[in-house]
C-alpha cells in the first residue's frame, strides 16, 4: 500500500478490515456545500498526490447556472490543484463496494489557497484566532426533516410515513415514541456514523412533523464543519434506504418550524488551556461580552451567508422556534444569542441564527468572524434581555436581497473572510436571487390571475 493510504484514520482501518479498497471519492465543497469531485480507482489514488477541477465550480448557482464572478481575466475555467487531507478519509458505507471519501483542499498553481473555497475561508478565520494565541471551539446542532418522497416540485412537501403507517406527527418535541416512528432510518444513521468514525452526542425529535436534531461533540471548527458536510450526505443516504427524503431546507413545510444549525462557541487560550470566556474565579470576562457584542454588530451583515437562499428567510417567524432579533440572554431560547447553562470551563455562546441550509464551513466561519471582530474591537453588547424576545422587533434583513445589501456594505467582514471570497459569494447569490425573481409562484397565479 502506498504512503498515501498506509496511514489511514483508525475508523477507516476498522471499516476496511481485510477487504481490498476499491474506490476513492475525491471531494471538495462548493459554495452551497454540495460535494464536487471525482471517483477514482484506489490504485490510481495511491499514485496521485493531487487532481484538478476548474475554479468555475465556485461560480455556479444552486440551479446550475453560471454567475459572472470569474474576475478580470474572464471565464477561462482555470484549473485548481486539489490536494487530499488524509485526516478526513472516511468510509462511504452505503456504496456497494469498499469506497472511501477524502476531502481535498484547493490551491492555485503558485501553491496559494483558493480564496473562495469554503474550507479555506474557515481556515483563514481560524488562523486569525491562532495569531492571537486563541483556539476556537465549536459544537454544531443539525436540524432536518425526514419527508415523503417528492418528485414533483409543484407538490407541497409532506411528512413521511412512520413505522405505524401514519404520517409523522408534529408538535411532539422530545417524544421518544415519535423518534421510534422512524427508528430504521435512525439505526442506519447510527451505523453509517460509526463506520465513518463520527461521534453523535444525541438525536432528539424536534417540534416539526418528522423533524430531528443531531448534536455533535465540540471540537475544532474545521473538523466539525467537515463532519456536518459529511453528515448531510450520510443522512440523505440513510433516508433513501427507507423510501423517504432527508431535507436540510430552512423551511420545507409551511406550517412547521424551520431547521437551524445552532452553533455553540468557546475560545481556549492556547498557552494555558483555559476558556477565555471565564476568569480565574469563574466569572464572565470581557472577552465573553465582546464576543457577544461582535455577534450583535456583525451578524446582520453576515446573515446572507448563514441564511443563503430565499427560503431561508421563511424560517424567521415569531413563536416558531427561530429568532427574529439579536438579543442575548442566559438560558432563553427566544433570543438570537443564547448562553446555555454550564460550568465556568464550559462557558459558551450559542448563535441561533444560522439555518441548516447554509454551507457549514461558511456558516461557522461567519459566526467566528463576528465574534473575533467583537473581541478585537472591544464591542460591548446590549443589556441582557429578559422575557420573551418574540415580543420585540426584528434586527436583521427579512429577504435575501436586503441581506446581500448589508453584506456588500460590511468591508470589515470582507477583510476577515477574504475580499475575493466576498466578491464571488455576493455575485453568485445575487444571480440566484435574480433567477428566483423571474419565477411566477402558485400564490401569484391563484390570487392575481383574475383579481387584479
Amino acid at each position: 500500500m502506498s504512503a498515501t493510504l498506509s496511514n489511514l484514520p483508525p475508523a477507516v482501518q476498522s471499516y476496511l478490515g481485510d477487504n481490498r479498497l476499491d474506490e476513492v471519492e475525491c471531494i471538495i465543497s462548493d459554495l452551497p456545500g454540495i460535494a464536487r469531485g471525482k471517483a477514482v480507482p484506489a490504485s490510481k489514488f495511491a499514485r496521485q498526490n493531487h487532481f484538478y477541477l476548474p475554479d468555475s465550480i465556485y461560480y455556479q448557482t444552486i440551479t446550475g447556472e453560471w454567475a459572472e464572478a470569474a474576475g478580470d481575466e474572464g471565464f477561462i475555467e482555470r484549473d485548481m490543484i486539489l490536494k487530499p487531507d488524509m485526516s478526513t478519509a472516511t468510509a462511504a458505507p452505503w456504496t456497494g463496494d469498499w469506497t472511501l471519501q477524502v476531502i481535498h483542499d484547493a490551491f492555485d498553481r503558485a501553491g496559494n489557497p483558493i480564496s473562495f473555497s469554503p474550507r479555506n475561508v474557515l481556515k483563514r478565520v481560524v488562523d486569525l484566532y491562532k495569531a492571537q494565541g486563541w483556539k476556537p471551539i465549536v459544537a454544531p446542532e443539525m436540524e432536518f426533516y425526514l419527508v415523503a418522497p417528492n418528485t414533483n416540485p409543484s407538490k407541497a412537501i409532506e411528512a413521511m410515513m412512520g413505522r405505524s403507517g401514519r404520517p409523522a406527527a408534529a408538535r411532539q418535541a422530545y417524544s421518544m415514541s415519535a423518534v421510534d416512528e422512524y427508528g430504521p432510518v435512525i439505526d442506519d444513521i447510527y451505523d453509517f456514523a460509526e463506520a465513518q468514525g463520527f461521534e453523535i452526542d444525541g438525536i432528539t425529535q424536534e417540534g416539526g412533523a418528522g423533524q430531528l436534531e443531531i448534536n455533535l461533540r465540540h471540537g475544532s471548527p474545521v473538523k466539525l464543519a467537515d463532519e456536518v458536510f459529511y453528515f448531510k450526505r450520510l443522512i440523505r443516504e440513510a433516508a433513501l434506504r427507507h423510501n423517504c427524503y432527508a431535507t436540510f431546507m430552512a423551511k420545507p413545510i409551511a406550517d412547521e418550524p424551520g431547521s437551524a444549525m445552532h452553533i455553540h462557541h468557546s475560545v481556549i487560550d492556547t498557552e494555558t488551556g483555559e476558556n477565555i470566556f471565564s476568569g480565574p474565579q469563574g466569572g464572565e470576562t470581557d472577552a465573553f461580552y465582546h464576543f457577544i457584542g461582535g455577534l450583535q454588530r456583525y451578524l446582520p451583515a453576515g446573515i446572507a451567508v448563514m441564511a443563503p437562499y430565499v427560503n431561508s428567510y421563511r424560517r424567521y417567524v415569531k413563536d416558531h422556534a427561530a429568532p427574529i432579533n439579536l438579543e442575548w440572554a442566559r438560558d432563553n431560547r427566544t433570543t438570537g444569542i443564547r448562553i446555555p447553562i454550564s460550568d465556568a470551563q464550559s462557558r459558551r455562546v450559542e448563535n441561533r441564527l444560522a439555518g441548516m441550509d447554509c454551507n457549514p464551513y461558511l456558516g461557522i466561519a461567519m459566526s467566528l468572524a463576528a465574534g473575533y471582530l467583537g473581541m478585537m474591537e472591544g464591542i460591548r453588547p446590549t443589556k441582557q434581555f429578559r422575557g420573551d424576545a418574540y415580543d420585540g422587533d426584528g434586527d436583521f434583513a427579512q429577504t435575501l436581497g436586503q441581506a446581500l445589501d448589508e453584506f456588500d456594505d460590511c468591508t470589515k467582514l470582507h477583510e476577515i473572510l477574504g475580499i475575493d471570497f466576498a466578491r464571488v459569494y455576493a455575485i453568485v447569490k445575487r444571480a440566484e436571487y435574480e433567477e428566483f425573481l423571474q419565477v411566477i409562484s402558485p400564490w401569484e397565479r391563484e390570487h392575481l390571475l383574475t383579481n387584479v
